[in-house]
């Protein structure tokens, strides 16, 4: 089956569902950097495309300290490690999506771009057991007008974020704990949705420097006076077009 026959089949098989993604509500239709409030509030966010080896620590953490968060696994992710998006939403966390394969989007045509949106959410919808968020984070937060256009097109806000913490280079690349801590609090800022990662790609020995960071991220952002909140209430938002 050719790359177009195979995005059509997947849109027909998807909007032919109860639960497929909306194609006409209105969404936020520009690039999302920040919560666009004046209120001292932090958004708590995770990409999911490697490895899961952090994702223990982490739900432990949001646990413990009541904190939301949002993860945007990759359908490739999902599909390969179900149980552990069933884990993210089964803690009462909100699903994005981070598209399928995880490609460059400025390199793929409309069709292309489809199919890595309804497949990731496929995906997602089948290993999560429920309905993911209608927020979409490109793949090296590599946007464009267009891209974001056909995302909101196909019913998805795209969601970037103020800062990434970098601990996924891990301490092979030059990143330590004290330093993630350091780039979430440096744009600490109201609105910020910092992003952080369930895994990472240096191959460090079980050392998720995101996962070991997040208390103390959790900690000092609440001694700073703000509050951590979920990225549900921007969905709202996006899809009630406000």
């Amino acid at each position: 089956m050719n790359r177009i026959a195979r995005a059509l089949a997947i849109a027909v098989t998807l909007l032919g569902t109860a639960t497929a993604p909306a194609a006409s509500r209105p969404v936020c239709s520009t690039e999302i950097r920040r919560i666009p409030t004046s209120e001292r509030v932090v958004a708590l966010t995770f990409n999911a495309a490697w490895d899961e080896g952090g994702l223990a620590a982490t739900l432990a953490t949001l646990r413990q300290r009541a904190a939301p968060a949002t993860f945007f696994p990759t359908g490739r992710f999902a599909e390969r490690h179900p149980a552990a998006v069933r884990a993210m939403a089964a803690a009462g966390h909100g699903l994005g999506s981070h598209s399928y394969s995880h490609p460059h989007f400025s390199t793929l045509g409309r069709l292309a771009i489809a199919e890595e949106v309804w497949r990731a959410d496929a995906a997602i919808r089948r290993a999560g057991r429920t309905e993911p968020l209608p927020l979409f984070r490109f793949p090296y937060s590599e946007t464009t007008p267009q891209a974001i256009a056909e995302v909101n097109t196909l019913g998805f806000a795209d969601v970037e974020f103020t800062t990434d913490t970098k601990g996924y280079l891990g301490t092979a690349r030059g990143m330590t704990v004290d330093k993630v801590v350091e780039r979430a609090l440096a744009a600490l800022t109201p609105g910020e949705i910092v992003q952080m990662h369930v895994g990472n790609t240096a191959g460090d020995g079980g050392h998720v420097l995101d996962a070991e960071a997040l208390p103390r991220i959790i900690d000092a952002v609440r001694a700073r006076g703000y509050r951590i909140v979920d990225l549900r209430t921007l969905a709202q938002r996006c899809t009630q077009g406000s």
